[in-house]
């Protein structure tokens, strides 16, 4: 019989979490519907086991994230499970927006929201600690995540690995999560993506990173500029040297040909100033790996980066200097 918390199922409006298939459901239970942490905790499991034996390429996103902010969200919804960071963009803050297909990394999947119209669990954790928890599971024969309170909400990872010798052992990761309440998720929404002045697909990222490392003992401000004949310039500009490094022959995505008006030049730059260093954190930090990346230059307000690798889709933001 399933334990139900104080109020009943579901009955104080708080996700509901997830269990293993076969199994009732065990709901997060607390007085308020959108308190920031349950007051009591179910200890509700998901039995994880990864689709085709790889959890590969969400290592290589958690390890990215934990490259690029201290704390991230993560967001689990029936068909997606997102990784999000979110700095006010207004101060200069960088945002990103990672997307996996739940059906693609997992046999096993059940889980259920707030409600029908509300279907998702947003939690927040250090990225750090769920880098670390991953990375040991990547050679895992079996994975379990267990929603546990341990005087403390958390995110249990259960992992079960092969020894030498062939018998089986467990490690376990507990992993401190907030819970963010409902009022709070309008700001956890997928960024916008403005209309581009120019698309263009990037070089190779490990180049474009060991050619920025170099500028950003000259300035820390760097300018991208590219057009729609595949061109991409990386340039720095201080009052004692220039500095400009020409890509060409790179190619542009076709919806940018086609959305680019007839009478315009296909050679003109559209240019943005950035701030070299959270490009290469950027750049250092990333290990997806993706078969194809774009850069969408919204001229003199945002840079947006598209990292796709098969099952993974990665969107980075940073501002223009104001």
């Amino acid at each position: 019989m399933p334990w139900w918390g104080p109020e009943g199922p579901g009955s104080c409006g708080c996700p509901a979490w997830l269990w293993p298939p076969g199994c009732s459901p065990l709901r997060a239970s607390c007085h308020q519907a959108d308190a920031a942490v349950p007051a009591e905790l179910s200890s509700g499991t998901l039995d994880v086991l990864p689709a085709d034996s790889s959890l590969y390429p969400a290592a290589g996103v958690s390890a990215t994230i934990a490259k690029l902010a201290k704390t991230c969200t993560l967001r689990i919804s029936p068909q997606k499970l997102n990784f999000i960071v979110s700095d006010k963009a207004a101060s200069g803050g960088v945002s990103m927006w990672c997307e996996l297909e739940q059906e693609n990394f997992f046999s096993e999947f059940q889980m259920e929201g707030v409600s029908a119209e509300n279907n998702a669990i947003y939690l927040e954790l250090l990225s750090e600690n769920l880098s670390r928890a991953l990375k040991t599971a990547q050679n895992a024969r079996a994975l379990k995540i267990k929603l546990t309170n341990k005087h403390f909400p958390c995110l249990t990872v259960s992992i079960e690995l092969l020894s030498v010798s062939s018998s089986s052992r467990i490690v376990t990761h507990d992993i401190p999560v907030k819970v963010i309440p409902r009022k709070l998720w309008k700001d956890l929404q997928e960024p916008t993506v403005p209309v581009s002045d120019v698309s263009i697909y990037l070089p190779a990222l490990k180049t474009m990173k060991s050619i920025v490392e170099k500028m950003k003992n000259i300035s820390n401000h760097l300018i991208i500029e590219a057009n729609l004949s595949g061109e991409l310039n990386l340039k720095i500009e201080t009052e004692l040297v220039c500095v400009t490094t020409h890509f060409k022959d790179l190619g542009n995505p076709q919806s940018a040909s086609e959305d680019a008006s007839q009478d315009r030049d296909p050679e003109q730059m559209a240019e943005v100033h950035i701030d070299i260093r959270k490009l290469l954190q950027f750049l250092a930090g990333q290990q997806v790996n993706p078969t194809k990346a774009v850069c969408n230059i919204v001229r003199n307000k945002i840079i947006h980066f598209d990292l796709l690798h098969e099952d993974v889709s990665l969107q980075y933001f940073i501002p223009a200097f104001s």
